[in-house]
């Protein structure tokens, strides 16, 4: 089992920033796909954004343009950096590998954005 530990949720209001860590055992940014995932009230779970090691990308269209995803293997942290957000980015945010690795979910960080 890896453990992957989700922090820097919180309250902000609509049009503000916010930015998400989490800790990544150093190894899955050799061998793994990064991604970051939320859970809105009522919703499935989410992919909102991937990172290869080689530093690419990839974003759900919702967040394009608003998101950022970035890691720093030296410090085995992912980040998500999110501007302008709006309420309906309202979720549990989660990291996690891509594709998953199930037994890794963490409790996740909540990002509450109000209006």
């Amino acid at each position: 089992q890896v453990q992957l530990v989700e922090s820097g949720g919180g309250l902000v209001q609509a049009g503000g920033s916010m930015r998400l860590s989490c800790a990544v055992p150093g190894i899955l940014f050799n061998i793994a796909v990064l991604g970051w995932y939320r859970q809105a009230p009522g919703k499935p779970r989410e992919l909102v954004a991937t990172y290869s090691k080689s530093g690419t990308t990839t974003y759900v269209d919702a967040v394009k343009g608003r998101f950022t995803i970035s890691g720093d293997n030296r410090q085995n942290t992912l980040y998500l950096e999110m501007d302008n957000l709006k309420p309906e980015d309202t979720a549990v945010y989660y990291c996690n590998t891509n594709p998953a690795i199930e037994k890794s979910w963490g409790q996740g960080t909540q990002v509450t954005v109000s209006s």
